[in-house]
Order: structure tokens, then C-alpha cells, then sequence
């Protein structure tokens, strides 16, 4: 059976091409679960109620929620900091809609950078809006390359992962190296969630639902799964829990 996954789509600015807005999803992730053995499914974004989105996603294997723009704050009841970018209400309706949907019809979920902290917050947490602002911001690790859009695309660190969670068993590895783009993290840990994975500096850097299967990385697995086992082997066990 070759599982399909639903891959939460983006909405993109429209062109000479396309002549509209375009729905998708980074050939990366799509790469990464077509190695993996699945069929990956771009949902197209737009508003649900709960019996559309339950419908919908009791077509689908899995779910994969991909990264992008900050979640906004006031689904975490505080007020937007100046570094927040990119918030849009209506995307955060969407990906919410089909998490829930996922959890109520008990499959799995994939929840990458801003797919982690969304869920989180979803599902009760908080976030930190950005980690510069952290009284220990001079002594982190390199969570974005730094010269950004010019320069890496991404920064690589360390992630050390906890002995026998789903991740470090994916991977066969108690440490990884991950590709990271962000300047936010997890604050507060939503119930039901367990840190597995942290970066040198101590922010969360994977985490495990207890109940449901959710895995999220706050790194992105995609960027190097071409070319490092570790990286593709998360995607590759994930397809393996649709199965």
C-alpha cells in the first residue's frame, strides 16, 4: 500500500504564469516523502468546519504540517511582538482545522518548524516570539544563518535527542545535525507533550505526544534529506506509522 499524506498547503503570490495565487508545498518535503514511499497530497488552504476537515482527512494516511510564518500571538492570548512576521489568521485556521481532524480520526502527524509550534499552541501551549529577545539570546546556538536572504540558506547544530524516543529510534541516533530557519521556540510545553530533542543551548528542539501520535522538530529534516540518512529516516519512519 503507498500511504497518502496530507500535506498542509501554502497559499503563494500569484504570477504571469500561474495568473492567480497558487496553492503548495516545498518540492523538499514532497521529495522527502516520495523517497519514503508515500504519495503526498497538497490540501488546498481554505476555512473548514469540523465535519468538513474530519471528512477530509479520513481519506488520508498521514498529516504533515510544514513550516513557514508566525503563528499569531493572540492564539496564545498575548499581544504580537515588532519582530512577529507574516501572520495570517486564515492559514492558522486551516492548518489547526486539519490537526484536529487528524488527532480525531488517529493518525499521524508530522509537525515541522512552524508546524511544531503551531501545534502547541493548538493544543494549549506557548511560545517564545523571539529568541533574541531572551535574557541568554548572546549564548545561543545559531538558529537562522545570520546574513539571511543573502548568504546559507539555513544554519546546521546539534540536536541531541532523548535514548529511546520515536525520534532517536527513526534515526538509529541520540544525536543529529539539523538545518534550522526560525527565531521562535517552545515556551510553554502544551499537555500531553514530552521534550525529546534540544539544541546545546537548551531549547526545545523536539518534542512527542503521549497519546496521540504527533512527532514535531523545530528543525527542518527536509533541507538535508538528500543527502544525510538521519534526516531522510525521520521521514521514512513517519511513512512507516501511516503503513
Amino acid at each position: 500500500m503507498i500511504p497518502l499524506v496530507a500535506v498542509a498547503g501554502r497559499t503563494g503570490a500569484s504570477s504571469r504564469v500561474s495568473r492567480d495565487e497558487v496553492a503548495f508545498a516545498g518540492k523538499r518535503y514532497l521529495h522527502s516523502l516520495l523517497r519514503a514511499g508515500a504519495e503526498p497530497v497538497v490540501i488546498t488552504p481554505r476555512s473548514f468546519d469540523t465535519h468538513d476537515a474530519n471528512e477530509l482527512m479520513s481519506r488520508f494516511d498521514s498529516l504533515l504540517l510544514t513550516g513557514g510564518p508566525d503563528v499569531d500571538p493572540v492564539l496564545y492570548g498575548q499581544q504580537p511582538s515588532p519582530h512577529v512576521y507574516g501572520v495570517s489568521p486564515e492559514q492558522d485556521h486551516f492548518e489547526a482545522s486539519l490537526l484536529k481532524a487528524a488527532i480525531a480520526n488517529e493518525i499521524p502527524v508530522l509537525a515541522v518548524c512552524r508546524g511544531m509550534r503551531l501545534t502547541n499552541v493548538v493544543l494549549g501551549g506557548t511560545l517564545i516570539q523571539h529568541l533574541g529577545d531572551l535574557p541568554n539570546a548572546a549564548s545561543l546556538v545559531g538558529h537562522a544563518p545570520g546574513e539571511f536572504p543573502v548568504g546559507a540558506e539555513f544554519a546546521l547544530h546539534d540536536i541531541d535527542l532523548e535514548q529511546g524516543s520515536w525520534l532517536s529510534q527513526a534515526t538509529a541516533s541520540t544525536r543529529v545535525r539539523g538545518a534550522s530557519f526560525h527565531h521562535q521556540g517552545i515556551d510553554r510545553l502544551a499537555d500531553g507533550f514530552k521534550a525529546v530533542g534540544h539544541a546545546p543551548d537548551g531549547l526545545i528542539e523536539a518534542i512527542e505526544h503521549q497519546t496521540h501520535r504527533i512527532i514535531g522538530v523545530q528543525w527542518h529534516p527536509e533541507d538535508t534529506s538528500a543527502t544525510d540518512t538521519a534526516q531522510q529516516a525521520i521521514y521514512d519512519a513517519f511513512v512507516n506509522l501511516a503503513r
